[in-house]
């Protein structure tokens, strides 16, 4: 039997889950059916149908799936916080400028802009902290866009310490129930593997909060985001803070270290859109590894894999 296959069995999740994942590896319903529900092809039918009806995947011949239509190229929304000291806000302000980002000095707000904005954050410590905010950004303008951002915190010696955060937020305007669920699940079934590739001072603090205590039940129950919002106690300090949803139509990912490296930030981006995308089709289990991460590509996995030796030795 495939090792992803057997994996998927093994997993402590609802048949419903397997059933999905089973339909996103290609494997038939009537196989699906004989591995999981005993023979039960309707079961597993009303799983495709409702997965197919959400334009997960395409039908091919009567019984087949083909393989799924996941579209992971970057063109999603999103917006980042990028918290880090050793530069005062208006020298960043003239060299952002000077580069041709359009940035002001806003002191404590939480309001969306046009522009690229240049906070204050009571939270930070070092000498001449900072936050600074993006405008919507989009795609792969977006990441173009801050990565001239960060030549400039590079030309301003900005530095991080173990106060600071990377935030980003993903458009969430347009999720449904099940992509909330699933992505709450399936960040919360994969926060170890993410905390590998975190140093300690990430993996669990008061602003970015595990999500071990959160229950898988009272996740799948929640009827509403409002539902869901309440199962994470109303909180923001998660690190999935659905939170942002009511401000800002956002989900926010608050687990990244403080950062001013491209790399990182742009890796971390895409494996969030990554997560994002396969959260509209359904959830990944307990104990899922990195190897097994159906939206990363090798060189993905190895760029992880690498941030996980460097941090564990």
């Amino acid at each position: 039997m495939d090792e992803r296959v057997r994996n998927i069995l093994e997993q402590s999740t609802t048949k419903t889950s397997k059933i999905q994942q089973l339909l996103l590896l290609g494997l038939t319903r009537r196989e699906i059916a004989d591995l999981v529900t005993r023979g039960n092809c309707g079961f597993v039918y009303n799983v495709y149908k409702k997965m197919l009806e959400r334009g997960t995947f395409v039908s091919c011949q009567a019984g087949q799936v083909s393989v799924p239509v996941l579209d992971y190229s970057f063109t999603r929304r999103f917006g980042v916080e990028i918290e880090a000291y050793n530069c005062t806000q208006e020298k960043l302000l003239h060299e952002l400028r000077e580069a041709g980002i359009r940035v002001a000095i806003e002191g404590y707000t939480h309001r969306t802009t046009e522009h690229w904005k240049l906070v204050t954050d009571s939270s930070l410590s070092g000498n001449d902290t900072f936050e600074l905010v993006s405008p919507i950004l989009a795609g792969e303008a977006g990441l173009k866009e801050l990565e001239t951002v960060c030549w400039v915190l590079d030309l301003c010696d900005v530095k991080v310490n173990d106060s600071c955060g990377f935030h980003v937020h993903m458009d969430a305007a347009n999720f449904n129930m099940e992509t909330w669920k699933n992505l709450a699940l399936t960040y919360k079934h994969l926060e170890p593997v993410i905390d590998s590739f975190m140093p300690g001072s990430r993996r669990n603090n008061q602003y970015c909060q595990s999500l071990h205590g959160i229950s898988d039940t009272a996740i799948r129950e929640a009827s509403t985001i409002t539902d869901l919002q309440c199962v994470f106690n109303n909180r923001r300090y998660y690190k999935l803070n659905l939170e942002a949803y009511s401000r800002h139509r956002t989900v926010e990912f608050r687990q990244h270290s403080g950062t001013t490296n491209y790399t990182k930030m742009e890796k971390w981006i895409r494996f969030l859109n990554g997560l994002v995308t396969f959260a509209s089709a359904a959830s990944l289990p307990e104990r899922t590894n990195l190897e097994s991460l159906p939206f990363l590509g090798e060189k993905e996995k190895l760029f992880f894999k690498l941030r996980t030796k460097k941090l564990a030795g």
